[in-house]
């Protein structure tokens, strides 16, 4: 059987929502979030957090998860990527003699996460073979590319040309973003093409309203009247 990583990557500068993987939130800190729904879905056979702040590292540990390193901090600036914080991971377990095979990536950002997603993205993966699963939403239709418009010297006009034969709400095609819940994909995904996407990604399409990604105070407040609405930690 394929072995399992979650890694959960959480630094601990952050502008948009200062100290917020610390912050509590509806009564619990965004790591308690994702260690609920990490161990709740049953698939996980090895929960990681990568942190450079100490801070976090023991809140980590306080929720159940295993704090193995601290994060370089040249890993944990504004405008590092996630790829390299994922092979770090994934190398500094090498080296102690533990290889994943899947790797699940759980941002603390989605404190909605349910122990649902992250078992269908990983059976999705396993079942289809593909690169990867990703969590996904259906965009709005009055926000899809067929109705958007861009500016050309002054005048609206159509972003995509087709977009100019759809006149009716009926004939929008729909159109999908990924939200960031879950990412799910192959060690050898990673490996092959220096990404988690890979070739062939996989949607996993989910419920809007346990879509968020926490970004700004607004994004924070819209998750503490959500979860508020869920029961905060008692959500199946």
């Amino acid at each position: 059987m394929a072995l399992v990583l979650g890694i959960v990557p959480a630094r601990g500068g952050s502008k948009g929502v200062p100290g917020k993987n610390l912050r509590p939130l509806a009564g619990h800190s965004l790591v308690d979030y994702t260690a609920r729904a990490a161990r709740g879905s049953g698939v996980i056979d090895r929960l990681i957090l990568s942190t450079d702040s100490k801070e976090i590292a023991e809140a980590g540990r306080r929720a159940g998860i295993e704090v193995p390193f601290l994060r370089p901090a040249i890993l944990a600036a504004d405008d590092s990527p996630m790829l390299p914080v994922v092979q770090h991971a994934l190398d500094a377990l090498a080296a102690c003699g533990w290889v994943a095979d899947i790797v699940v990536l759980l941002q603390p950002t989605s404190p909605l996460r349910q122990p649902g997603h992250v078992r269908d993205a990983v059976a999705m993966l396993r079942e289809t073979e593909a690169d990867s699963v990703v969590t996904v939403v259906e965009v709005p239709r009055h926000l899809s590319p067929d109705y958007v418009m861009r500016i050309d010297q002054g005048r609206l006009a159509p972003f995509l040309p087709e977009g100019a034969r759809v006149t009716r709400r009926q004939d929008v095609r729909p159109a999908y973003a990924r939200e960031g819940t879950v990412y799910a994909c192959w060690s050898r995904t990673i490996e092959r093409f220096g990404n988690i996407y890979g070739e062939d990604c996989r949607p996993l399409l989910i419920d809007p309203r346990e879509s968020l990604s926490i970004d700004s105070p607004e994004d924070w407040d819209t998750a503490e009247r959500r979860l508020a609405e869920q029961g905060s930690l008692g959500a199946s």
